[in-house]
């Protein structure tokens, strides 16, 4: 699987992520592109999904018949995202190919 991390998503992350092909909005010259022009280019480079922490990204795009998943994290810090890590990547790896997937993370909550 394709996986592009946008801004704010912890690198920890992608090592509980081994076996998929994970690149990051900046290594790709995309940092601070538009919602609306990351997910346009996302797909032209054939991802097959964008995990991000911006959780208005639900409410600026229309994300219905996109040709990729979008998977939000509720919380961008990693010490918070940590103890989830592991449930976090087991439900990136059962994504279909579209839709929009929202992982909460409640402070605090271990």
């Amino acid at each position: 699987m394709k996986i592009l991390f946008d801004q704010g998503v912890p690198k920890p992350l992608q090592t509980h992520l081994a076996g998929h092909e994970v690149r990051r909005t900046f290594q790709l010259g995309w940092a601070g592109k538009k919602n609306s022009e990351l997910l346009a280019l996302a797909e032209e480079a054939g991802f097959d999904v964008l995990v991000t922490t911006d959780q208005n990204l639900l409410h600026q795009q229309n994300l219905r018949g996109r040709k990729l998943a979008v998977f939000i994290l509720g919380r961008g810090n990693w010490p918070e995202i940590k103890p989830h890590a592991e449930k976090i990547a087991a439900e990136i790896n059962s994504i279909g190919q579209s839709g929009v997937h929202f992982f909460a993370i409640e402070p605090g909550n271990k």
